[in-house]
């Protein structure tokens, strides 16, 4: 059973030997804390060269550490990830369907969870081998940074990577320190959270630390109201003779009801509302998720490492959509409910070298990695006589393997001096099972099996004319196949695996630069992609989704940050991004199953829907002292298209934040109070998109202004 998320680390807390907090931990300076914003970033480390600077990378990657998030809500990861340029984050305002991510267009399609996209959080993979993501495990209270990778080097991390975005939880400190937060805000939304943090016993290198958190609220639509539980446990240790070791256990409880979609005539006239299906069949979710992971990494000699990273767990959904009774009839349907078991597992295995060639620095990694998830697929009829919204007779009982295995490598060499060539490639081998146990008339056997193989190369050149300025250009080929819940469902009605899917194969480039001048830091990314049979929406009824293959599909674009101060209290930043994501190719698909032939055309040159041709974000943070912030920020959309067609779509917008945070010391506790006003100005705002969906209920609207009060407390036991 998974662990019970916030009570669990309750009672760690309470069995833990701390003896309370005596003297307050030292209140970072604004100053200091700018500071360490600007700093080169770490990549993530997972295939790529470990441990090397942004400096040294050639191609786009961006670090958002929690310093510069001041007042931060922790409802989603949103937050973190706006002001990153070429990502979109969408918060559905909706936790039973996941924050809506995509990366340069990559992954814009998704109805619920992550698709296209490598989510790793403290080195467990948040993906699946068959690319579908979550990021609703993420201890958002933990986070101490995010580092998000984009253009053609994400291939390197292998399926559906269209790009990457890791999460690191803080580390244990030096001192051993508690503490907790306690935020209330709009729509009787209460977000709390705990820790527990120290190094181990004398003579031991490494430390722990523990972390519970809440986040309860109403919603701000009607059956919307949800409750998440998340709670963490970071073990750190080095050892004498250079070995690390990190271990990390991860759990998850959320509780969501499902709002759905709205007409765009609903939507604006009352965005509050919940659609009639999710009312009539009393639409919700439950997941219970619990895992592990464990990175083991050996020094040999100066310059040499082995790491050996391994993980698994099991996660646990239930979910009741509002697919119509008489959709449920046809026998090859699979009911309007989902009960779905997964356990997955994996390990990844990487030598890396540092050498010389030629006289000049050269570096290699060689790694392999192998992943399995297995799912117990059951469906039942969302209804039982003339009551709706319950469970019914059994429709569907099938079980479902997914296995990948790949290997890569990487090289790297200084051949001249501020020329460094690097190259990559990585093969993979994906591999589909599904066994039908349901069999009954007019629903036969209908196991099958998928086998995919793809090989990804990328090559990146960067020059550097000075300490400050790196130029770079790369190119590469990348993949994703459809995902276990794509191939879920066909378009015809019938029952079974969608075996008309083919993976989407992609031929990516960019070429960027960055300047740094003194604390003032410049990015710049020019990007083009051309996909073939790239994965698209074909219908989404009831909140169950088919997916069928356009032809070719392009996404080009232009990307550019920058931030720093505009004098010593006074700091900015920005991020702006310019996205044409079009069908450059006709194509037909089923608009609404069952159908047996494609109905309906789309045109080329349409845009590709959930994707806003710009958008931006900035920010003016304002410290006056030392122990206080004021901010504003500003995050502007443009116009999303909701429907291959680009008939229906969401109006732009801007909305304008506000916010301050205070620290100070209070009988020995470092204490944290902070406020913030979202959507000051009250703007009316369709937040996201359901792609596609049969019945034009394509928006989720975003909720009006909104507030947060909050403080929290942290302590550090002084030495005996």
């Amino acid at each position: 059973m998974p662990m019970s998320g916030l009570g669990r680390v309750l009672a760690w807390l309470v069995m833990a030997s701390w003896c309370g907090p005596d003297a307050a931990a030292p209140v970072e300076p604004a100053a200091v804390r700018s500071k360490a914003v600007a700093r080169p970033a770490t990549l993530p480390g997972v295939v790529v060269v470990g441990n090397r600077q942004l400096s040294a990378t050639p191609a786009s990657v961006d670090a958002v550490h929690a310093a510069a998030l001041p007042a931060r809500s922790n409802r989603s990861v949103t937050e973190w990830l706006d002001r990153v340029p070429g990502v979109s984050a969408r918060d559905r305002q909706n936790l039973a369907q996941d924050v809506q991510l995509s990366i340069r267009g990559f992954g814009a399609r998704s109805a619920f969870g992550v698709r296209g996209l490598q989510i790793v959080a403290d080195g467990i993979p948040g993906t699946m081998p068959d690319g579908q993501g979550q990021v609703s495990h993420v201890p958002l209270s933990a986070l101490a940074r995010v580092e998000v990778l984009r253009g053609p080097f994400s291939a390197l991390y292998g399926n559906a990577s269209g790009g990457v975005i890791e999460f690191f939880s803080v580390a244990p400190p030096a001192k051993a320190n508690a503490g907790s937060r306690v935020a209330t805000g709009a729509n009787a939304t209460v977000e709390s959270s705990l820790w527990l943090a120290g190094p181990w016993p004398a003579h031991a290198d490494g430390g722990f630390r523990l972390d519970g958190e809440r986040l309860d609220t109403d919603g701000y639509r009607a059956h919307s109201s949800a409750r998440r539980d998340i709670a963490q446990a970071r073990l750190l240790a080095h050892t004498q003779m250079g070995t690390g070791i990190e271990l990390t256990l991860n759990s998850l409880d959320l509780r969501a009801d499902d709002p759905q979609g709205l007409t765009i005539e609903q939507a604006l006239a009352s965005p509050r509302t919940a659609s009639a299906g999710a009312l009539a069949f009393n639409t919700r979710k439950r997941v219970r998720q619990s895992q592990a992971g464990l990175r083991v990494e050996q020094s040999i000699g100066a310059h040499q490492a082995v790491t050996l990273g391994t993980w698994g767990g099991s996660r646990e959904t239930f979910q009741v959509l509002s697919v119509p009774v008489a959709a449920q009839l046809a026998p090859g349907s699979g009911g309007g409910v989902v009960d779905l078991a997964r356990e997955y597992s994996g390990a990844d295995l990487r030598w890396r070298g540092d050498t010389r060639l030629a006289g000049q620095a050269a570096s290699l990694t060689i790694g392999v990695e192998n992943q399995r998830s297995t799912e117990h697929r059951l469906g039942y009829e969302n209804f039982s006589g003339m009551q709706l919204g319950i469970v019914g007779a059994l429709r569907r009982d099938q079980r479902d393997t997914v296995a990948s295995h790949d290997v890569y490598a990487e090289a790297r060499w200084l051949f001249v001096p501020r020329w460094t060539a690097t190259l990559g490639v990585r093969s993979s081998h994906v591999d589909f099972h599904s066994r039908d146990a349901y069999i009954a008339a007019g629903n036969p056997d209908d196991s099958g099996d998928l086998h995919f193989r793809h090989t990804t190369p990328v090559a990146g050149l960067l020059f550097q004319p000075s300490d400050h300025v790196d130029l770079y250009a790369n190119a590469g080929r990348g993949f994703e196949t459809p995902s276990l819940a794509e191939l879920a469902y066909r378009n015809d009605g019938a029952s079974g695996i969608n075996t008309a899917l083919q993976p989407a194969r992609s031929n990516n480039a960019e070429i960027g630069g960055r300047v740094r001048s003194g604390q003032q830091a410049l990015a710049w990314a020019v990007f083009a992609s051309r996909t073939r049979d790239d994965l698209v929406v074909a219908s989404n009824t009831g909140g169950r989704s088919t997916y069928a293959n356009a032809a070719t599909t392009d996404r080009n674009g232009w990307e550019l940050s920058a931030s720093g101060p505009v004098s010593p209290r006074l700091d900015y930043a920005l991020a702006y991004s310019r996205l044409d994501a079009r069908y450059a190719t006709d194509f037909s698909t089923c608009r609404a199953p069952p159908c047996q032939q494609p109905d309906t055309q789309v045109a080329a040159g349409n845009r590709i829907p959930a994707t806003a041709a710009q958008s931006a974000w900035a920010q003016l943070r304002w410290n006056p002292r030392e122990d206080l912030d004021w901010f504003v920020q500003s995050h502007a959309v443009g116009r999303v298209y909701a429907d291959d067609a680009n008939s229906a779509h969401a109006h732009g917008y801007a909305t304008v934040d506000v916010g301050v945070e205070r620290r100070w010391t209070l009988a020995g506790l470092s204490v944290q109070a902070f406020g913030r006003i979202d959507n000051l100005f009250d703007r009316r705002v369709l937040g996201s998109v359901i792609v596609n969906d049969s019945s034009a209920r394509y928006f989720e609207p975003a909720p009006g202004r909104g507030w947060l009060v909050g403080f929290s407390l942290q302590g550090a036991r002084t030495t005996p």
